[in-house]
């Protein structure tokens, strides 16, 4: 006989728990299905909060460490709520020899921003990824899901301004 822990309530009436709560009855409430579940939360809310990540864990019957973990791990999920514009820099080595670290202080200097942080206005997130499979267009970016390569600092910029 197998012993089931009771459901944690949803965390709050908002409806996209039940999208959440689903993925995991999928699932069978497993623990394999994480990342799976992880990826629903940030789907339906955006980012992966502490609150989403202790129900994540009591629903799956985790330890919340292992939950924050896997989290914080993969650079797919954000903690934070991320801007309008997301700018992903690779940091693989082709690109770090080629210019990353420039980039990203490019747009430090501009938006005083760092890599994980969003602007004040909410505008703009700033990331890093150890690699894109982009190494040909070194050093490459990810500006809204368009992979853009053998940028200079000043070129990123220019094009971070054109956005909305």
């Amino acid at each position: 006989m197998t012993l089931q822990h009771a459901k944690p309530p949803m965390p709050s009436d908002d409806k996209r728990w039940k999208l959440v709560n689903a993925t995991m009855r999928r699932n069978g409430y497993a623990d394999h299905a994480l990342i799976e579940t992880l990826h629903s939360v940030q789907d339906a809310f955006g980012y992966l909060d502490e609150s989403s990540l202790r129900f994540v864990a009591a629903s799956l019957d985790l330890p919340l460490s292992k939950v924050f973990g896997v989290a914080t791990f993969y650079h797919i999920f954000m903690l934070k709520p991320k801007g309008r514009h997301a700018c992903v820099v690779c940091t693989g080595t082709a690109c770090y020899i080629k210019g990353a670290g420039a980039l990203l202080e490019g747009i430090e200097e501009r938006y005083d921003v760092n890599p994980g942080e969003t602007t004040e206005d909410d505008k703009l997130s700033v990331l890093t990824a150890r690699c894109v499979g982009a190494c040909g267009l070194a050093p490459a970016v990810v500006l809204d899901g368009d992979v853009i390569g053998k940028l200079a600092s000043d070129t990123l910029v220019a094009k971070l301004e054109e956005l909305d």
